[in-house]
């Protein structure tokens, strides 16, 4: 699990020294409490950081430039007490570079009837004071989050929950690197696009390695080092006899194994934080990478087959911004329809490579046959998931922008044994409902590869899209086609 508690966001209050130093005193007073109760709270997985009082333009650009710098500081809660001018804001807020969420809170739940006079109403001043702050971010055009409601409220913590976690998520692509181990998959389009524009627009970095330079390091694998880790193999998962010890197949366990500590140590070596493959580049490796896939994503690396950097990517995101959440995130693909008119659904999987953190109960280890990539049987993890509400995402190239695209949808327990399927796989219903959801997806270009998340609502993804500054689609339970079509005809003219 990715620890978030390293993280900090700074809670940053304005106000100005119309008011006196008693009102200033208090401000701070006031500032301190909720940041010391939104630190401590539950709902927030990071640190809230309290900063003094910002009352002047240095005061304000001096924060700002802090916390570009501020080797934890992943994003700013900022909350005006008093009225705070905002063209002192702007030196400030042209440099900061974290993402903002704006509280529009006030100290006080409520009036206080019987006792309300002009100094409480000087001090309480977030009902205008915010406003005059919120003009200055549209003016500039700076995206942020605005959250309503008093700071002890329940729905507000959630909200800068998800606001949080979608700041860890993007501060951890700053700077990471991906690898992908050969190409594209030959002639597909949507798992392709612009490293180059991508590590403009989002901070990480995509480069290739020849598989040749992971089959170097595989082969300095120690058979100690095997035998530790094929004995893990069959103490945590239900392992099939012809691939535990004495069996028949358990040579091609040690290689799967020696496969997943080959790929580890590369990618701890490089300083990678994901990866892809595809299966027409194997040159010198016995089987594709299954289970090592399976169990890298659930150590929290991201991953996508085919080549597909861009779902590595989104998939290693996910992960940090649902680390801790009950549930998981996996790579996922649609892959077939159940055209069931009383009950249709999408059946989601992969040849392999589907995260064990999905799995409903202990997965199974098997070995079976893959039909392409001209490779001996991969060993991979064989389970179900279990039932819920999930979301789909996809980040797509669209040429001239990125888009985030995610579907809402609920997960269903399996309904028939599926003896003769060996892959882990996952039975869901789009939201709105399979056809319209299946259609809005093709219209907005969607790819056939997503992050299926257990914990990630699309909140999350809506904050972390306004972060990036990305077009962000949602498909859910109020979608309709002629609102969808409209909305990417008015993105398209947005981004022109």
């Amino acid at each position: 699990m990715i620890d978030l508690k390293k993280f900090e966001v700074w809670f940053v209050t304005g106000s100005q020294h119309l008011y006196g130093e008693e009102t200033l005193q208090q401000v701070a007073q006031h500032s301190q409490e909720i940041a010391n109760s939104l630190n401590g709270a539950s709902q927030i997985p990071v640190r809230v950081v309290f900063k003094p009082t910002v009352k002047t333009t240095e005061e304000i650009y001096a924060i700002c430039q802090q916390a570009n710098v501020a080797e934890n500081c992943i994003g700013v809660i900022t909350w005006m007490h008093t009225f705070s001018p905002a063209k002192m804001w702007i030196s400030g807020l042209k440099v900061l570079q974290k993402p903002v969420l704006h509280l529009h809170t006030q100290f006080n739940r409520d009036i206080p009837w019987g006792t309300i006079d002009m100094d409480f109403m000087n001090l309480n001043q977030s009902a205008h004071g915010d406003r005059e702050f919120g003009f200055i971010m549209s003016r500039m055009r700076i995206e942020r989050k605005v959250v309503v409601g008093h700071w002890q409220d329940t729905d507000v913590l959630e909200q800068i929950n998800a606001w949080s976690r979608a700041a860890a998520g993007w501060y951890d692509w700053q700077g990471a690197k991906f690898v992908r181990f050969g190409d594209n998959m030959r002639f597909v389009a949507v798992t392709d696009g612009d490293k180059v524009e991508a590590e403009l627009k989002f901070g990480f970095s995509v480069n290739t390695h020849g598989i040749g330079d992971l089959v170097a390091v595989i082969n300095q694998i120690s058979d100690n080092e095997v035998d530790k880790l094929t004995a893990e193999y069959e103490e945590r998962y239900a392992v099939v006899e012809a691939l535990r010890k004495g069996g028949s197949q358990y040579s091609s366990l040690r290689e799967a194994a020696k496969i997943e500590i080959g790929i580890r140590t590369f990618l701890k070596d490089g300083g990678f934080k994901g990866f892809s493959d595809t299966f027409e580049d194997l040159h010198g490796m016995v089987q594709l990478p299954g289970i090592a896939a399976q169990r890298l994503m659930n150590e929290g690396y991201g991953f996508a087959g085919e080549g597909d950097w861009k779902t590595a990517a989104l998939v290693r995101a996910m992960k940090v911004m649902g680390s801790g959440l009950k549930g998981g995130n996996a790579f996922m693909e649609d892959y077939t329809y159940h055209f069931d008119p009383s009950n249709p659904m999408v059946l989601g999987s992969h040849m392999l490579e589907i995260c064990e953190s999905i799995a409903d109960g202990k997965p199974s280890c098997e070995i079976h046959p893959l039909g392409i990539g001209g490779k001996a049987d991969p060993v991979r993890l064989v389970f179900n998931v279990a039932a819920g509400p999930a979301i789909n995402a996809s980040v797509i190239d669209m040429g001239n922008r990125f888009r985030l695209l995610v579907n809402e949808v609920e997960a269903i327990a399996p309904q028939h044994e599926l003896p003769n399927l060996p892959v882990a796989r996952v039975l869901w219903k789009p939201y709105p409902d399979m056809k319209t959801g299946c259609a809005a997806w093709i219209l907005a270009g969607g790819a056939h590869h997503t992050c299926y998340s257990q914990n990630l609502t699309s909140e999350h993804m809506q904050d972390f899209a306004e972060m990036a500054g990305i077009e962000f689609v949602k498909i859910g339970k109020d979608t309709t086609l002629y609102q969808l079509k409209n909305e990417l005809r008015w993105s398209e003219a947005a981004f022109k």
